[in-house]
């Protein structure tokens, strides 16, 4: 299994999933973590920009987790078979482990993409993706 988890600065788990462009991908064996690689995708390969024409990077991975998604992110996602997962967990390699063994802690509400000003945006808290 796949994970990968949006990570704009490399260091931390970011937000605006659909529009980040560096990913972590996880190589999964049962609950352990046996790999893992950053995936950089063009500006024209975000999910902000693809709008799910054709194939993309990021099919093969069954979990995305992000700081923040909107819904329609998520709608998209779970159509393509992914789950999308939003925490306010910053650290990348944590976030894996604690979803691996179900004690993610998961957001109230994500980040609506596009909607500047939005109180549900906490770009101090947990960046975003540009």
């Amino acid at each position: 299994m796949k994970i990968a988890v949006t990570s704009q600065d490399r260091k931390t788990i970011t937000g605006h999933a659909g529009k980040c462009r560096k990913f972590w991908i996880y190589d999964i064996d049962g609950k352990t973590i046996v790999k893992k690689t950053l995936l950089e995708l063009p500006l024209e390969q975000t999910f902000h920009k693809s709008h799910g024409s054709g194939p993309h990077p990021l099919d093969d991975i069954k979990v995305l987790i992000s700081g923040g998604a909107g819904q329609g992110l998520i709608r998209r996602l779970n159509h393509m078979g992914i789950q999308g997962v939003v925490t306010p967990e910053t650290e990348p390699d944590a976030a894996v482990s604690d979803f691996l063994n179900g004690t993610l802690k998961l957001s109230q509400g994500a980040c609506h993409e596009g909607h500047e000003g939005h109180e549900a945006h906490q770009h101090g808290e947990h960046g975003c993706c540009h």
